[in-house]
């Protein structure tokens, strides 16, 4: 099985259950070193995400608000959310491992391990929506994370941006979210969409961790300063990191920020 050229097809399929099955034989093939690592192989850059025809997509001041956690309508909005940014994050994990060649074993392991936690994150979350009476596709979403991965075409930039920044800020968003759902009346919804998001907010510090140990390559690799990273976001965020008050300063120094970069995102000493 050639690697790069099942990564594309998984990339592109278009049905949820085909490409999470289609990914469990191929990560089955690569723990057992099954897969063969083409030469000289050239990356599609993709023109729409796999979900383009699950899916109906709205700028991100379009989609559906989150209020009203009480009602089957707010929780169905919440969960469809963030079941869009794990799907989105399956497909950024597989593009990390099929667009960058030449790199060590342990680079695609890692991002392999990623995509496999996203499937079971996604999966965890539609379970819900289902008992709600949805489905992924739902509800109108809007294409942030694959427009980042479109943008971010060198190793470099892909680990700054996606799990340096982009899930990075899902580890000061999700702890508010579950901060307003603890004041929330109980019930065994509203519990279980808290127990779901715990676990993500847990196994999410690892990936940003992967992120941040592959930044560091490149930047090694590539002759770079790390603060590079300040550069790197203001070409692409301009209005930069938008919740200094509410940085999650433990998970990101768990997964590897340091004390120098989180005074400059939160704008004070914080460690």
């Amino acid at each position: 099985m050639d690697f790069y050229k099942t990564l594309e097809l998984i990339l592109e399929e278009k049905e949820v259950q085909k490409k999470f099955a289609h990914f469990s034989e191929f990560y089955r093939a690569f723990e057992n070193k099954e897969l063969e690592f083409e030469e000289n192989f050239t990356p599609k850059k993709f023109t729409k995400p796999s979900y383009a025809d699950i899916c109906t997509t709205v700028p991100p001041q379009q989609v559906p608000k989150r209020s009203n956690l009480t009602q089957k309508e707010g929780q169905i909005n919440l969960l469809h959310a963030v079941a869009h940014i794990e799907y989105s994050a399956i497909d950024l994990a597989l593009d990390a491992a099929y667009r960058f060649q030449g790199l060590p074993r342990e680079y695609y392991a890692d991002w392999l391990e990623v995509a496999d936690d996203e499937i079971r994150h996604f999966k965890m979350l539609e379970t819900l929506l289902r008992e709600l009476g949805s489905y992924y596709g739902a509800v109108s979403v809007h294409d942030a994370l694959f427009e980042a991965s479109q943008k971010t075409q060198t190793l470099l930039e892909r680990m700054a941006v996606v799990p340096r920044y982009l899930e990075a800020n899902g580890l000061d968003a999700t702890p508010m979210i579950l901060k307003k759902l603890k004041k929330l009346p109980k019930s065994e919804m509203i519990e279980n969409i808290i127990s779901n998001l715990e676990i993500i907010l847990d196994e999410e510090i690892d990936h940003v961790k992967k992120g941040d140990v592959w930044f560091k390559y490149a930047c090694e690799r590539e002759g770079a300063d790390e603060s590079i990273y300040f550069e790197i976001i203001a070409k692409y965020y301009p209005r930069g990191f938008l919740r200094p008050n509410d940085l999650n300063l433990e998970a990101r120094k768990e997964a590897g920020f340091s004390c120098s970069e989180l005074k400059v995102m939160a704008k004070r000493e914080v460690c």
